[in-house]
This record gives C-alpha cells, sequence and structure tokens, in this order.
C-alpha cells in the first residue's frame, strides 16, 4: 500500500515540492557558509519524494546549534517551501484521492519550517 501512495504521490506532488528542496539545496551550498542548510535541504528533498515508509524524528544531541540553524532556515527558505505544502495539501484535500496525501503534506509542513536536529528513519 505505501509503495502504491509512494506512486501516487511521486505524480501528484512528491516531484515538484523534492524540486523545491533541491533548488533551496544548491542556492544553499553556492553560498558556503550555508552548506549545513542545504545538506539539509536535500534529505528533505529525498523525503518530500518518497515520504510513505519513513517518517522523522528527533535526531539526539541536536541542541542550540540547531535551533539557531533553524531560525536562520525559516527567513531564508523555510517559509517558501512551507507555503509549497499549504497550498499542494490545500489542492489535493479538494478531491476525496488526494485527501490522503493532502494531509502527508500538512504533516511535512512543520518539517519544512524547521529541518535542521531530525534524521528520516524507515518505518518497519
Amino acid at each position: 500500500m505505501k509503495t502504491l501512495l509512494n506512486l501516487i504521490w511521486l505524480v501528484l506532488c512528491g516531484f515538484w515540492m523534492a524540486v523545491g528542496y533541491a533548488i533551496a539545496g544548491v542556492i544553499c551550498c553556492v553560498l558556503i557558509i550555508t552548506i549545513p542548510f542545504g545538506l539539509a535541504s536535500f534529505r528533505m528533498a529525498s523525503f518530500a519524494l518518497w515520504p510513505f515508509g519513513r517518517e522523522l524524528v528527533d535526531r539526539r544531541g541536536a541542541g542550540a546549534p540547531s535551533t539557531i540553524g533553524n531560525l536562520i532556515w525559516i527567513v531564508v527558505a523555510g517559509w517558501w517551501l512551507a507555503l509549497g505544502h499549504l497550498v499542494t495539501g490545500v489542492a489535493l484535500c479538494i478531491t476525496i484521492i488526494g485527501i490522503p496525501l493532502g494531509i502527508a503534506n500538512f504533516k511535512l509542513l512543520p518539517v519544512s519550517l524547521v529541518p535542521l536536529g531530525k534524521e528520516i528513519v524507515e518505518i518497519r
């Protein structure tokens, strides 16, 4: 079932959301100082591309530097990625088939705002 949901997700919104994260990652890596943000953005791009069957958990040992980095991330790129998830989630919830995908988009909203200090794990 998760493979079917991932395929539908990929076609309807996953590809474009992953492209948004990848663009943010490239911009952050070009600016050199923001390379940690770029790496987090690439991690989130892979999660936005294929989210079902995986989840985000807090990383142990992520403290004040992650919090400060997340505040900077919100200003630099987080707000427009969160806006993309919000718009896509609302558009998907218009149809009955898209409701589970819209809910998944809303679940990605918080992590699009604060990606540092999180890691992606497989659900067993």
